[in-house]
């Protein structure tokens, strides 16, 4: 039986070192803004020929565009194709580039062609990240409306807010390590982005709500016989392997699809991997000893 109230200090101190370098991250480098944010073309292309390298692909399309910025092109092994990222083209400047590519390559395919004007693309971003703080404020205060009949030892509102704290943990974590990923290295966010925190934000109040459920159910039960700590304890080591089992399946898919996956959703499934391994270590080790200890706080202010 895992006595979490006693190394509850651990758990915490762990969780708020990652979140302090997360924080810094996002505030010292910022995060390296895709297609969908700043503006710009994603263009997916196949050519059908083992033989041609990225490095192929870049010689015959940077000198076209030189003059308004620079191409950056991978290869997506799963699909057998290229993707370019460019500046903002025009349907003239996209037909030119079609026609000097195919020209090299008589068997080049166009697979795909989204082009985003920067207006447009601020617009997206703050969109975004208003979606994300409304959801963020929305399933708090469903879990305080859920728990109103929750008052003692704490009141359901508490519910509400450590479950605000618990999900700003899950997402500051993964966000903080793509704003490092892309400051050393080439890792931009987009739409993809916005929708991982989303479904981490999901998933992770899932895990919270079985806990706390838990502990509201044990509470009805115990009839205030027992310390809150150990009614806790108790209904977390209730819940913990159903926790871990239900993380850990998606967890083995997420692994396979982010090294058999396509490359362009390669971050978004990293992110998506990092937010459920926080969120399920947070609705055990997080948000359950807040809780305890917003308890014991209001105990002794009284």
């Amino acid at each position: 039986m895992i006595d979490l109230i006693r190394r509850k200090y651990l758990f915490l101190s762990v969780s708020g070192v990652l979140v302090a370098a997360a924080i810094f991250s996002i505030l010292v480098f910022g995060f390296r803004e895709g297609v969908d944010f700043k503006g710009g073309t994603l263009w997916q292309i196949k050519i059908n020929d083992q033989s041609v390298t990225t490095e192929d692909v870049t010689a015959i399309i940077q000198p076209e565009i030189s003059k308004i910025g620079e191409a950056k092109i991978n290869r997506d092994i799963s699909s057998d194709s290229f993707l370019a990222r460019l500046p903002v083209l025009n349907e003239t400047e996209h037909q030119k580039l079609i026609e000097i590519l195919k020209a090299k390559f008589p068997k080049a395919e166009e697979l795909s062609f989204q082009s985003i004007g920067p207006s447009v693309g601020a617009a997206l971003r703050k969109n975004a990240f208003i979606s994300i703080a409304l959801v963020l404020i929305g399933i708090s205060l469903y879990i305080a409306y859920s728990f109103r009949k929750v008052s003692r030892p704490i009141s359901s509102w508490k519910y509400g807010f450590v479950t605000l704290i618990s999900l700003f943990h899950d997402i500051a974590i993964p966000a903080g390590l793509l704003a490092i990923l892309g400051h050393f290295g080439t890792v931009e966010i987009d739409g993809n982005f916005v929708v991982a925190l989303l479904v981490i934000m999901g998933f992770s109040v899932h895990d919270t709500i079985v806990v706390f459920d838990r502990i509201r159910e044990n509470l009805y039960n115990d009839k205030g016989k027992s310390d809150f700590g150990q009614v806790i304890n108790t209904s977390v080591n209730q819940t913990i392997a159903r926790s871990i089992n239900t993380s850990l399946t998606l967890v083995l898919v997420l692994l396979a699809l982010f090294f058999a996956g396509p490359i362009n959703l390669k971050y978004f499934i990293l992110t998506l991997l990092i937010g459920v391994v926080m969120g399920t270590y947070s609705s055990i080790f997080v948000a359950s000893p807040a809780l305890y200890i917003w308890q014991k706080l209001s105990k002794k202010g009284k």
